[in-house]
């Protein structure tokens, strides 16, 4: 009789205990990108993996417009986490952002969200196979120096390589930054600033206006 007279307590404490462990992994997951079973999202509006664009107002972000020719200067991608849409992004230091947050750090909060024209291929194991490669990137620096490497990663380069890395998808063609519009006083400043003398004019680069400009993309949002 008197075991059974402590069985009680200690069974309604380790219920007590795992009840409060699950929970507070749900509410603080140790990996963000693979928390619990997705719960319902909070819009149609949007699908994981879709890719969203912006402009912003820093002085580099209007040598990137400049010399691309373009309004876009910053790209991330759309993340359902645990039934909750983030932005995976390439800033200081890389990171995922709330949507809402993010779409508020662009020029008059104006954005494009673009999707795969099939995007049947991103099937729930690719996606996650995306989510799991993105974790390596997470937290790593910016690369304001626009380098092809792994080190430093900046926003459409790291579009670019979740896409083809974990996806298997080429979104667009690399490009060396000879290739854009170097001439304008205003990019010419940015690139002084960044590498004096030295510009490395055959560096591998992908803007976000190569991704934007995408055959293999359609606009799903445009409220410019």
């Amino acid at each position: 009789m008197k075991s059974k007279k402590y069985l009680f307590p200690v069974i309604t404490f380790l219920i007590s205990f795992g009840l409060a462990l699950f929970i507070s992994l749900k509410v603080f997951p140790n990996n963000p990108f693979t928390g619990n079973k997705p719960e319902k999202t909070e819009s149609g509006k949007y699908k994981d993996g879709d890719i969203i664009f912006q402009t912003s107002e820093s002085k580099q972000c209007e040598a990137v417009r400049i010399a691309t020719h373009s309004k876009f200067s910053h790209c991330g991608i759309i993340y359902d986490i645990n039934g909750k849409w983030f932005v995976f992004e390439a800033v200081q230091p890389v990171k995922l952002t709330p949507l809402e947050d993010w779409i508020k750090h662009g020029k008059n909060s104006k954005y494009v969200v673009k999707r795969l024209k099939n995007d049947s291929v991103l099937k729930p194991e690719v996606l996650q196979k995306m989510k799991q490669y993105s974790q390596q990137f997470d937290g790593k620096e910016y690369d304001a120096y626009f380098e092809w490497t792994d080190k430093r990663i900046y926003c459409s380069e790291l579009v670019w390589k979740i896409y083809k890395n974990a996806a298997g998808i080429e979104l667009s063609k690399l490009r060396e930054l000879k290739d854009f519009n170097l001439t304008d006083p205003r990019v010419g400043k940015i690139l002084k600033e960044r590498y004096g003398n030295d510009i490395p004019l055959e560096e591998k680069v992908v803007a976000p206006s190569d991704l934007a400009d995408s055959k293999l993309l359609t606009t799903i949002t445009d409220n410019y």
